[in-house]
């Protein structure tokens, strides 16, 4: 555990949290579809990664409130990018299901994202790749907790 009181642990956690930051912030950049928000991105991104979910499941995941949830799957249903289904065992609940069109558009975003980032990599030397290559599972971990 970092020691906050600690000046090595201090700066170690400030550079990390600007750093992973500033490259988010340039990897939303790196989109494919401008008409999309972040949010709706995320949405998409969540659904990729989680399967079918109900809105208010999308809602936690997402840290956003059912309404926001319910709004924002209604945009993504309008421009053709998931469909509304019955809940297989509660028919008064609906379940949000990305379409092909969808995994389509994400796949190119990643690609895309992709590119640009190993464009970035480019510029470091073998000793810096091989430790971000060591990093990558660790940053993984941290985005799970």
């Amino acid at each position: 555990m970092p020691d906050l009181t600690h000046g090595d642990d201090v700066a170690a956690v400030n550079s990390l949290r600007s750093a992973v930051m500033r490259l988010s912030r340039r990897l939303k950049h790196q989109r494919v579809d401008e008409s999309l928000s972040p949010t709706e991105m995320s949405v998409l991104g969540t659904l990729a990664r989680c399967g079918t979910a109900t809105p208010g499941e999308l809602a936690r995941k997402e840290h956003v409130q059912p309404p926001s949830m319910t709004r924002i799957v209604a945009l993504l249903e309008a421009k053709g990018l998931v469909r509304l289904e019955a809940h297989p065992d509660d028919r008064r609940q609906k379940v949000v299901t990305q379409t092909e069109r969808a995994e389509a558009m994400l796949a190119e975003s990643r690609k895309k994202r992709n590119a640009w980032l190993a464009s970035l990599v480019d510029d470091l030397d073998e000793d810096e790749w091989a430790k971000l290559r060591e990093a990558a599972p660790v940053l993984e971990k941290l985005a799970h907790l």
